[in-house]
């Protein structure tokens, strides 16, 4: 099954996204619906587990292949893959687990998603510096290495962001502020949720990631992966502990901690086994297809629906950023955020959803009403069409 089968025979895609024969599902940046690979995975995982011991020899092998598709996904090797969400339990193990020392910076967005701001801020009781990078109220999520450079100074430890702003769909060049960061000696971490799945992503200047599988990665929720670099093991302790990542033969405790090798010495307990099967299809799923192919047609996607949106009078969220001339395609995402001059977005919101088109209504830091749509690349133009039709008839 490739990209164009999907999209040119109706009764495959339907199979294979059981959604897309039910409502117009234009809120993957939210929480994605299950694709068919994932939900079988899932159910006959359950009923092995129904007739049987749940952590069967087949679980296993998934869980390696989890490990190994994920370390794909992300150019990372497979024992430096943890099998855990969501993304803020592995964002918390960075945040918990290095050995900060007082003084020690770490720079974070204010106005990123909580997850990736809380467990920052939480060091202060520690001795640790939050410090907030902010942006123009007109450039949200809008970082670049401009922005970033006043903040660094010689006790900066630490810097987290996002691959991808939730509310603005802004990809920031992650590959260029880590490799800046790490010429300065400087540790950076990502969240990646918003992006991994759609679109390539590469650790070589990354050295901690986290995300949850149930946006673009199309898993399930609670289900995700975390990522250590190798050489940081001995300054990151594992914040939780338990009998699978502390060695314990026969399941008898010892008298010292040590920590199996892997990504597993970040797995305190029993892995959230019928997440990983379906989340483990999900990945095999969108690399069948191929990455790349999966963020050229979501580009495409975006290029449809923000012409058809804006001639309705639609403003994108970034428009005062780009300066009329728009973003780069290194810096889109499948995610548009919309505002309007004197449309009730929550009502359109509302109308779209009585309709069976399932968007996302979100608010800035001020308070204004935002629209988001976000499909993923099995969603058609004729989908986006629909939807515009029902905006514009409203």
């Amino acid at each position: 099954m490739n990209l164009t089968q999907i999209l040119t025979n109706d009764s495959l895609r339907h199979d294979a996204f059981p959604v897309t024969a039910h409502p117009i599902y234009l809120a993957h940046a939210g929480v994605c619906p299950l694709p068919a690979v994932a939900r079988d995975a899932m159910i006959q995982y359950a009923h092995a587990g129904s007739i049987a011991n749940q952590e069967t020899d087949a679980f296993v092998e998934t869980s390696k292949l989890a490990r190994k598709i994920a370390a794909q996904l992300i150019g990372a090797t497979a024992c430096e893959i943890a099998l855990i969400g969501p993304t803020s339990l592995g964002l918390n193990l960075v945040a918990l687990g290095l050995d900060f020392q007082p003084g020690d910076q770490v720079i974070y967005y204010a106005d990123d998603y909580p997850a990736n701001t809380y467990c920052w801020m939480n060091l202060v009781s520690r001795g640790v510096q939050p410090v907030p990078l902010r942006t123009a109220p007109d450039r949200p999520g809008v970082i670049t290495w401009s922005v970033l450079e006043p903040l660094l100074t010689d006790r900066t430890r630490l810097v987290s962001l996002a691959t991808c702003n939730y509310l603005s769909g802004y990809r920031i060049d992650y590959a260029d502020i880590g490799r800046r960061l790490h010429e300065r000696g400087i540790l950076f971490c990502l969240d990646a949720i918003q992006t991994l799945g759609a679109f390539p992503l590469n650790v070589e200047h990354v050295d901690f990631l986290a995300a949850d599988s149930h946006k673009w990665l199309l898993g399930p929720l609670g289900a995700g992966i975390f990522y250590a670099n190798r050489k940081h093991w001995p300054h990151l302790r594992p914040a939780l502990l338990g009998s699978w990542n502390v060695v314990s033969p026969r399941f008898i405790s010892q008298p010292t901690i040590d920590f199996v090798p892997g990504g597993q010495r970040f797995e305190p307990g029993a892995l959230n086994a019928p997440g990983i099967v379906a989340m483990a299809a999900a990945m095999h799923l969108l690399l069948d297809i191929g990455i790349d192919n999966i963020a050229a047609r979501l580009l495409q996607l975006r290029r449809h629906l923000v012409a058809q949106l804006t001639a309705l009078g639609f403003e994108p969220y970034l428009s005062a950023a780009t300066s009329g001339g728009g973003l780069a395609d290194i810096h889109n995402s499948a995610i548009v955020t919309v505002t309007h001059p004197t449309r009730d977005l929550k009502s359109l919101f509302d109308h779209l959803k009585q309709n069976n088109v399932i968007a996302s209504l979100r608010h800035n830091r001020a308070g204004t009403p935002l629209l988001r749509f976000s499909p993923h690349f099995y969603i058609t133009e004729n989908d986006l069409d629909r939807a515009v039709a029902l905006i514009k008839n409203v």
